[in-house]
């Protein structure tokens, strides 16, 4: 298809990748909230409870780059459809489900098209706007993005409250059923980029279990079995990598991060950024609670003006990283974020409720700065048939670096505090890890930056 797209496609590219961005995220930040009403409803104890939000974002995980590849193949058009059409029908049997067992399912099937949605929308979009104007398009998709992780609680625990948590699944129907509509009738036109290239099934089974392996590891840290689990996801990843390199048409061209600079060191920051920056609000929320001693409710609002700034600053980012090299761009928002985290470092009992909330403030803004520029120069680094392996590099990339921040989390809190409750007795060694923690992830930061301002020039 011609690069200049008419403006009525432009509009419903973005209005589709804008609804579907804003969905998926609402829907892990608000099924959190619910969980305690799950477990009350289906009689499901701490661990199954654990699997409800684990199971989706597992095969989220581990399905973005193989259907990336698929949507590439067959046609992003298609596989966006059929993805939002499986993830509003697996809403609507979790909504009816029976027991803690059949909700995971469909969890997993939620999961799944959450990737096929997530792989395709970014795709598109970067394949229907012209390069001046991409950064602006993906910064106002990532907005979308923040905005359904900031209202997911506060809407999540409001449709509990005065519903049940089987309406928090029912949300995503007419949502589901319009973007649906929306993408038959409003967005012409089809993308098949690698149309007549075969499937690499071998490569994406290797691929998905070492994917598996590698989250499933990090979730279990200290433990001896999340080492092993990583220790295996490595060697199959490794494995990945050899077959790649052999086979004709792979699942996944590994020359991208061999022979594209760009593409490695912005997918790298990203791993990095995310790594660093997920646990946050975990570890703050904490720390709000136990050692400020605020309701849940108000610790919530104030977490609010991190994602805030993180919506409102996003487009404006993204307009900037198509003027100016966007790896200057996200490298001063790496930096940002490093000096935000350092300052978190050394939060205790005696901290004032603004610091936190300027520090939140300021975060906020440095993530803006690097997210929508970096996501432009990965997929501005990149021929059109590999726009579906681009966008699931990057998906890939927010999940793996979600599950590692939280892994550095629970194991610097078993090393520092042991698997005990949080109480007032163990306060002192709740703040100490809580500092060792933000600075672990400052210096995660600071190696982003160098890898961000080495990753060499886009435009």
């Amino acid at each position: 298809m011609a690069e200049s797209q008419s403006h009525a496609q432009k509009n419903a590219a973005l209005t589709i990748a804008v609804l579907s961005s804003f969905l998926t995220p609402f829907m892990i930040s608000s099924v959190n909230v619910a969980l305690p009403a799950i477990g009350e409803a289906l009689g499901a104890d701490a661990v199954m409870l654990s699997w409800v939000a684990t199971s989706y974002l597992l095969a989220a995980a581990a399905a973005l780059v193989p259907l990336g590849k698929i949507s590439d193949i067959h046609g992003r058009k298609k596989i966006f459809i059929l993805g939002i059409g499986l993830f509003t029908v697996a809403a609507m049997l979790s909504a009816g489900a029976g027991s803690v067992w059949s909700l995971i399912v469909y969890r997993v099937f939620q999961g799944v098209g959450s990737a096929m949605i997530f792989a395709t929308s970014i795709a598109i979009v970067t394949s229907v706007f012209a390069p001046r104007e991409r950064g602006w398009a993906l910064g106002i998709t990532v907005t979308a993005v923040y905005t359904g992780l900031s209202c997911g609680p506060l809407f999540g625990g409001i449709l509990t409250d005065w519903l049940s948590w089987r309406s928090l699944f029912l949300f995503p129907l007419p949502l589901g059923v319009g973007v649906i509509l929306l993408a038959v009738f409003r967005l012409p036109g089809e993308w098949t980029d690698a149309a007549g290239e075969r499937f690499d099934w071998i490569g994406a089974a290797v691929y998905v279990a070492a994917v598996l392996m590698l989250l499933l590891g990090a979730s279990r840290l200290p433990d001896a079995a999340g080492f092993g689990l990583m220790g295996g996801g490595a060697a199959a990843l490794a494995g990945f990598v050899l077959w790649e390199n052999r086979v004709r048409q792979p699942v996944f061209e590994v020359h991208l991060f061999s022979g594209n600079r760009v593409f490695a060191f912005s997918s790298l920051a990203a791993l990095l950024h995310y790594s660093a920056t997920f646990a946050v609000t975990f570890l703050l929320s904490l720390y709000l609670q136990y050692i400020l001693g605020m309701e849940a409710k108000i610790a919530g609002v104030i977490l609010v003006a991190q994602p805030v700034m993180m919506a409102l600053f996003s487009p404006l980012a993204g307009r900037l990283s198509d003027r100016f090299e966007p790896r200057i761009i996200a490298s001063i928002g790496m930096a940002m974020t490093a000096v935000g985290l350092l300052l978190l470092a050394d939060i205790g009992k005696d901290t004032s409720t603004g610091f936190v909330v300027t520090v939140l403030l300021f975060h906020g803004i440095g993530f803006a700065f690097f997210s929508s520029p970096n996501m432009n120069a990965i997929m501005g680094s990149v021929e059109k048939r590999y726009y579906g392996i681009a966008s699931g590099v990057v998906g890939t990339m927010r999940l793996l670096g979600q599950t590692f921040s939280m892994g550095i989390a629970t194991m610097i809190f078993s090393l520092l505090i042991g698997r005990v409750q949080i109480t007032p007795a163990v306060h002192a060694e709740f703040i100490q890890s809580v500092n060792v923690a933000f600075l672990v992830f400052a210096l995660l930061c600071v190696a982003g930056i160098f890898l961000s301002l080495a990753r060499g020039r886009l435009h």
